[in-house]
């Protein structure tokens, strides 16, 4: 395998780092057509299947979990082998196959598999790929490189519900995911060529621990900036409690699935609208990517504040029976998840040496990911139970969040 490799990394990059990270937007964005689509309308399909709130957000926690915990061993191991493409396209494949299948799941067990085999996907092929543009990052500033490709990525994850909506509409839950298979089967054809184009993304830039772009997160002492791969332990202080202030602020953060199933079962919004809020919530969270990219690059650390308070008002919006405000929940949940998915992972590159960041974005995801199905989880239970008491949840998970943040603001001063 690694002489069949060979040729193809010996070859030039035909694009710069600007036309990598907007060519991989282009592949994000399909296959975010693809399994943003599917997610649109997961809550209330587990609902026609006889699930209640409490096992939909723990059937979608746990894949948001396997999708951010697993990369404990992938990131390590794009690290390690550094077949960063491998794995790439062998995650989009698990994904864009798995969700078509779902229109033919008839059981909640078959659709909880499959909900779950996507996101397993996801884990494959994250911390890989999100390697290869943060080499793009050294050269375009990481939060510009994230941001961007977020935006094109979010523009697919609003088309996608927009088309499983109007085949919802028409013919029910099953023709809405069947339909993804279409937009998949270009995405895979998208990411061959662009791996095609880009053989080597590392030789984008080298290695700037010692001069990130936020020269607030200085490479710790006792990591050597070499190509091996370095275990949890030794990545920098800084990091954990950086993963510490997400993790907090994800357990108050539920997943629209939840959401969707209180708008089906409470009869919030007729069904063909619920991918609908899905899509109003992913053209927010495009916008809210590039703000807070930019946002990022200009004051660091700090600039990530802004997603405690969206992520506090989620509950108030989302979780009414007024449709006026679902709908405006549904931007700000948009919001928070556009900062969540592109300028929060931005900030892992800037903390950790390059040669580290595979098994950086593992670990991180992986704290990320079980803090999500707890949250969700919770969030779920409490539901059934009261939602003036997911409010309050809500609410104390993004004021302790807050008190993770300040050793992170303080120690920015004290970097040697």
């Amino acid at each position: 395998m690694a002489s069949q490799e060979q040729p193809l990394t010996e070859r030039s990059n035909r694009l710069g780092p600007v036309g990598f990270v907007l060519a991989f937007g282009i592949v994000s964005m399909l296959a975010d057509v693809v399994y943003e689509g599917a997610r649109s309308i997961t809550g209330p399909f587990l609902a026609t299947l006889g699930a209640s709130g409490a096992l939909v957000g723990f059937v979608t926690g746990f894949g948001e979990a396997v999708s951010l915990v697993l990369r404990l061993g992938t990131g390590p191991l794009a690290d390690r082998t550094r077949r960063y493409w491998p794995l790439t396209i062998a995650g989009y494949v698990l994904t864009i196959v798995a969700v078509p299948v779902l229109a033919f799941a008839q059981t909640l067990w078959q659709a909880s598999v499959l909900v779950v085999a996507e996101r397993f996907g996801k884990a494959v092929r994250t911390p890989a790929r999100d390697t290869m543009l943060s080499h793009a990052g050294t050269v375009m500033g990481q939060g510009k490189a994230f941001a961007v490709h977020e935006a094109l990525d979010q523009s697919g994850a609003f088309v996608g519900p927009l088309l499983v909506a109007l085949m919802v509409a028409v013919s029910g839950y099953q023709a809405g995911f069947g339909i993804l298979a279409i937009p998949g089967v270009l995405a895979l054809l998208a990411v061959v060529w662009v791996r095609r184009a880009v053989p080597a993304p590392e030789r984008y830039g080298r290695d700037r621990a010692e001069h990130p772009v936020q020269p607030r997160a200085a490479q710790p002492s006792g990591v050597q900036p070499s190509g091996a791969p370095t275990r949890a332990r030794a990545l920098p202080r800084r990091f954990w409690w950086y993963s510490a202030f997400t993790a907090t602020s994800m357990l108050g953060f539920a997943t629209f699935a939840v959401i969707s199933y209180h708008l089906e079962v409470r009869k919030v919004l007729p069904e063909p609208l619920i991918p609908v809020a899905y899509a109003v919530a992913m053209g927010a969270a495009a916008l809210a990517a590039l703000a807070s990219g930019a946002l990022y690059d200009r004051l660091g650390l700090s600039g990530l504040l802004v997603a405690l308070p969206l992520g506090a008002a989620v509950p108030f919006l989302s979780f009414s029976t007024d449709p006026a405000l679902v709908w405006i929940g549904a931007a700000v949940w948009g919001a928070a998840t556009g900062m969540h998915e592109s300028t929060l992972r931005a900030a892992v590159a800037d903390l950790v040496p390059a040669a580290h960041r595979g098994t950086a974005y593992g670990t991180f995801t992986a704290i990320y990911g079980l803090a999500w199905l707890a949250g969700s989880t919770i969030i779920g239970a409490l539901y059934q139970a009261s939602i003036p008491a997911v409010v309050v949840f809500t609410v104390a998970t993004q004021v302790l969040a807050l008190g993770f943040m300040f050793p992170l603001l303080r120690g920015r001063r004290e970097q040697p």
